[in-house]
């Protein structure tokens, strides 16, 4: 049965320090988990939702029964967080570029995955939320 309920989870990279302090302040947001793309229960939900492990910013809401990715998760965010319509298009339209300077400046050798939408939460990947709400709850802080 597809998980309708509870907190929306993040699924971040994990290997990014800056991400990591990121995914620190968002658990701050109502409700919002975060947990390491790195995870063991990541990549059995990202195949369930997308086919495949695309290396991307997720922003799981089951409340919703929605999915945002890569820009669409960094819009979602930054409306959640409160901030002025004008910073979640700013992020939206800059995240590609954001995405690259945090890479090198990370040091993280790997492109995000090109998925940007919103898309219908999958009914596999739902019954799959308390395995990645489990993972959020057993990450490490973050390492500067």
């Amino acid at each position: 049965m597809t998980e309708t309920t509870g907190a929306p989870v993040l699924i971040f990279d994990g290997d990014c320090p800056y991400c990591s302090i990121a995914a620190v302040a968002l658990r701050r947001l109502e409700g919002v988990e975060a947990v390491p793309w790195e995870a063991d229960p990541v990549g059995p939900f990202l195949e369930a939702q997308f086919g495949d492990r695309p290396f991307a910013m997720v922003l799981v809401d089951p409340r919703e029964r929605r999915v945002y990715a890569g820009r669409s998760a960094a819009e979602e965010l930054a409306t959640r967080a409160g901030t002025p319509g004008i910073v979640g298009g700013l992020v939206r339209d800059n995240y590609d570029r954001i995405a690259d300077v945090v890479g090198t400046l990370s040091g993280r050798g790997r492109d995000p995955a090109d998925v940007h939408d919103t898309y219908p939460l999958d009914p596999r990947a739902g019954d799959l939320i308390d395995e990645l709400r489990a993972a959020a709850s057993d990450a490490p802080a973050p390492t500067v």
